[in-house]
Protein backbone atom coordinates (compact mmCIF):
# COMPACT_ATOMS: atom_id res chain seq x y z
CA UNK A 1 0.00 0.00 0.00
CA UNK A 2 0.88 3.31 -1.17
CA UNK A 3 0.55 6.92 1.06
CA UNK A 4 -3.36 7.42 1.11
CA UNK A 5 -4.07 10.79 -0.57
CA UNK A 6 -7.94 12.11 0.01
CA UNK A 7 -7.58 14.85 -2.40
CA UNK A 8 -6.29 12.87 -5.41
CA UNK A 9 -8.11 12.42 -8.61
CA UNK A 10 -7.09 10.58 -11.74
CA UNK A 11 -5.25 11.59 -14.66
CA UNK A 12 -6.05 9.81 -17.97
CA UNK A 13 -3.46 11.76 -19.81
CA UNK A 14 -1.64 9.95 -22.15
CA UNK A 15 1.93 9.16 -20.68
CA UNK A 16 0.46 9.44 -17.15
CA UNK A 17 1.76 6.64 -15.24
CA UNK A 18 0.85 4.55 -12.04
CA UNK A 19 2.25 2.11 -9.42
CA UNK A 20 -0.64 -0.60 -8.45
CA UNK A 21 -0.53 -2.04 -5.66
CA UNK A 22 -1.28 -5.81 -6.58
CA UNK A 23 -1.82 -9.44 -4.93
CA UNK A 24 0.99 -10.91 -2.50
CA UNK A 25 2.67 -7.71 -1.93
CA UNK A 26 3.61 -6.95 -5.37
CA UNK A 27 4.11 -3.36 -7.49
CA UNK A 28 2.85 -2.93 -10.46
CA UNK A 29 3.42 -0.50 -13.31
CA UNK A 30 0.35 1.23 -15.48
CA UNK A 31 0.77 3.84 -18.27
CA UNK A 32 -2.32 5.38 -19.79
CA UNK A 33 -2.86 5.55 -23.49
CA UNK A 34 -3.85 7.86 -26.28
CA UNK A 35 -7.14 5.38 -26.42
CA UNK A 36 -7.60 6.79 -22.38
CA UNK A 37 -6.78 2.46 -21.78
CA UNK A 38 -4.28 1.39 -18.85
CA UNK A 39 -1.18 -0.46 -20.52
CA UNK A 40 0.21 -2.70 -17.25
CA UNK A 41 3.79 -3.33 -17.84
CA UNK A 42 5.40 -7.03 -17.54
CA UNK A 43 7.29 -6.21 -14.35
CA UNK A 44 6.70 -6.41 -11.21
CA UNK A 45 8.68 -5.61 -8.12
CA UNK A 46 8.76 -5.71 -4.01
CA UNK A 47 9.31 -1.78 -3.95
CA UNK A 48 8.40 0.88 -6.25
CA UNK A 49 11.08 1.36 -8.45
CA UNK A 50 12.27 4.29 -10.90
CA UNK A 51 10.11 5.07 -14.33
CA UNK A 52 13.13 4.73 -16.31
CA UNK A 53 13.36 1.11 -15.22
CA UNK A 54 9.46 0.60 -16.00
CA UNK A 55 8.83 2.11 -19.76
CA UNK A 56 11.82 0.26 -21.30
CA UNK A 57 9.59 -3.11 -20.61
CA UNK A 58 7.18 -5.14 -22.48
CA UNK A 59 3.61 -4.69 -21.94
CA UNK A 60 1.82 -7.41 -20.84
CA UNK A 61 -1.76 -6.32 -20.79
CA UNK A 62 -4.10 -3.07 -21.80
CA UNK A 63 -7.38 -2.87 -20.80
CA UNK A 64 -9.98 -0.42 -20.00
CA UNK A 65 -9.87 0.45 -16.17
CA UNK A 66 -13.15 2.65 -15.04
CA UNK A 67 -11.94 6.23 -14.41
CA UNK A 68 -13.36 6.97 -11.42
CA UNK A 69 -12.06 4.02 -9.17
CA UNK A 70 -8.65 4.83 -10.01
CA UNK A 71 -9.27 8.08 -8.17
CA UNK A 72 -10.64 5.63 -5.32
CA UNK A 73 -7.37 3.76 -5.65
CA UNK A 74 -5.48 6.83 -5.24
CA UNK A 75 -7.34 8.15 -2.23
CA UNK A 76 -6.82 4.76 -0.27
CA UNK A 77 -3.49 4.59 -1.46
CA UNK A 78 -3.93 1.47 -3.77
CA UNK A 79 -2.50 3.40 -6.60
CA UNK A 80 0.31 6.28 -6.86
CA UNK A 81 0.98 8.61 -9.77
CA UNK A 82 4.55 8.66 -10.72
CA UNK A 83 4.35 11.48 -13.04
CA UNK A 84 3.45 11.63 -16.86
CA UNK A 85 6.31 10.50 -19.05
CA UNK A 86 6.35 9.51 -23.18
CA UNK A 87 4.38 7.06 -24.14
CA UNK A 88 6.06 3.42 -23.99
CA UNK A 89 6.11 2.64 -27.78
CA UNK A 90 4.18 -0.06 -27.58
CA UNK A 91 1.44 1.55 -26.20
CA UNK A 92 1.56 4.25 -29.07
CA UNK A 93 -0.87 2.49 -31.92
CA UNK A 94 -4.14 1.12 -30.66
CA UNK A 95 -4.18 -2.32 -30.04
CA UNK A 96 -7.14 -4.53 -30.86
CA UNK A 97 -10.23 -5.84 -28.54
CA UNK A 98 -12.97 -8.30 -28.38
CA UNK A 99 -16.98 -7.14 -28.54
CA UNK A 100 -18.44 -10.66 -27.55
CA UNK A 101 -22.39 -10.62 -27.12
CA UNK A 102 -23.69 -12.56 -24.74
CA UNK A 103 -25.97 -15.47 -26.11
CA UNK A 104 -24.16 -15.80 -29.23
CA UNK A 105 -20.49 -17.41 -30.66
CA UNK A 106 -20.18 -14.20 -33.44
CA UNK A 107 -17.42 -11.53 -31.84
CA UNK A 108 -16.35 -8.47 -33.31
CA UNK A 109 -12.56 -7.38 -33.52
CA UNK A 110 -12.51 -3.48 -32.86
CA UNK A 111 -9.26 -1.31 -33.51
CA UNK A 112 -9.26 1.81 -32.84
CA UNK A 113 -13.12 3.78 -32.22
CA UNK A 114 -14.71 1.60 -34.45
CA UNK A 115 -15.42 -2.50 -35.88
CA UNK A 116 -12.58 -3.94 -37.97
CA UNK A 117 -14.85 -7.49 -38.61
CA UNK A 118 -16.71 -10.40 -37.24
CA UNK A 119 -15.63 -13.91 -36.54
CA UNK A 120 -16.18 -16.59 -34.28
CA UNK A 121 -14.83 -16.99 -30.42
CA UNK A 122 -12.60 -19.82 -31.38
CA UNK A 123 -10.63 -18.12 -34.19
CA UNK A 124 -7.06 -19.20 -33.66
CA UNK A 125 -6.13 -14.97 -34.92
CA UNK A 126 -8.17 -13.84 -31.59
CA UNK A 127 -7.33 -15.80 -28.72
CA UNK A 128 -4.53 -13.05 -27.26
CA UNK A 129 -6.96 -10.40 -27.75
CA UNK A 130 -8.75 -8.46 -25.00
CA UNK A 131 -12.26 -8.95 -24.41
CA UNK A 132 -14.03 -5.28 -24.44
CA UNK A 133 -14.73 -4.81 -20.52
CA UNK A 134 -14.36 -2.37 -17.97
CA UNK A 135 -12.16 -3.33 -14.65
CA UNK A 136 -12.00 -1.87 -11.42
CA UNK A 137 -9.04 -0.40 -10.19
CA UNK A 138 -9.24 -1.98 -6.41
CA UNK A 139 -11.18 -4.51 -6.82
CA UNK A 140 -10.64 -6.41 -9.86
CA UNK A 141 -7.00 -5.05 -10.80
CA UNK A 142 -4.99 -7.14 -8.58
CA UNK A 143 -6.24 -10.62 -9.72
CA UNK A 144 -6.09 -9.75 -13.05
CA UNK A 145 -2.71 -8.84 -12.91
CA UNK A 146 -1.81 -11.86 -11.09
CA UNK A 147 -3.35 -14.05 -13.89
CA UNK A 148 -1.38 -12.08 -16.41
CA UNK A 149 1.88 -12.14 -14.85
CA UNK A 150 1.71 -16.08 -14.75
CA UNK A 151 3.64 -16.98 -12.35
CA UNK A 152 1.48 -17.46 -9.16
CA UNK A 153 -2.10 -19.76 -9.88
CA UNK A 154 -4.57 -17.00 -10.87
CA UNK A 155 -8.33 -17.29 -9.55
CA UNK A 156 -10.17 -19.43 -12.22
CA UNK A 157 -12.65 -16.55 -13.08
CA UNK A 158 -10.24 -13.90 -13.20
CA UNK A 159 -10.83 -13.26 -17.10
CA UNK A 160 -9.35 -10.75 -19.74
CA UNK A 161 -7.68 -12.08 -23.13
CA UNK A 162 -10.58 -14.49 -25.03
CA UNK A 163 -8.57 -17.63 -24.33
CA UNK A 164 -9.14 -17.33 -20.90
CA UNK A 165 -12.88 -16.01 -21.04
CA UNK A 166 -13.74 -19.02 -23.04
CA UNK A 167 -12.23 -21.01 -20.19
CA UNK A 168 -14.19 -19.44 -17.57
CA UNK A 169 -17.43 -20.40 -19.39
CA UNK A 170 -16.44 -23.44 -19.66
CA UNK A 171 -15.80 -24.20 -15.88
CA UNK A 172 -19.27 -22.35 -15.35
CA UNK A 173 -20.80 -25.00 -17.68
CA UNK A 174 -19.17 -27.91 -15.67
CA UNK A 175 -19.95 -26.46 -11.84
CA UNK A 176 -23.81 -25.20 -13.21
CA UNK A 177 -26.81 -27.68 -14.51
CA UNK A 178 -28.68 -24.31 -14.93
CA UNK A 179 -29.15 -24.14 -18.74
CA UNK A 180 -28.11 -20.51 -19.47
CA UNK A 181 -24.76 -21.91 -18.20
CA UNK A 182 -24.70 -24.94 -20.34
CA UNK A 183 -22.48 -24.54 -23.77
CA UNK A 184 -24.04 -24.29 -27.01
CA UNK A 185 -23.49 -27.80 -28.93
CA UNK A 186 -21.17 -26.04 -31.90
CA UNK A 187 -18.91 -24.85 -28.96
CA UNK A 188 -15.30 -25.52 -29.66
CA UNK A 189 -12.91 -26.54 -26.56
CA UNK A 190 -10.76 -24.19 -25.38
CA UNK A 191 -6.87 -26.27 -25.50
CA UNK A 192 -5.21 -26.08 -22.18
CA UNK A 193 -2.07 -23.29 -21.78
Amino acid sequence: MFEPKPTARADMTAGALYAVTGEGGWTYYGQVTSEKKVGFFHRRDRETVAAELVLTGPIMTVTSVAYPSITRALRAGCWRKLGRFRLADELCAPLPSVQWPVGTLTVTVWVGDGPDHDTRVEDPAIQDMELMAVWDAVEHIPARLTADFGTEEASWHVGGPIWRERRIKEEIAQRSDQPCHQLPADWVPTSKR
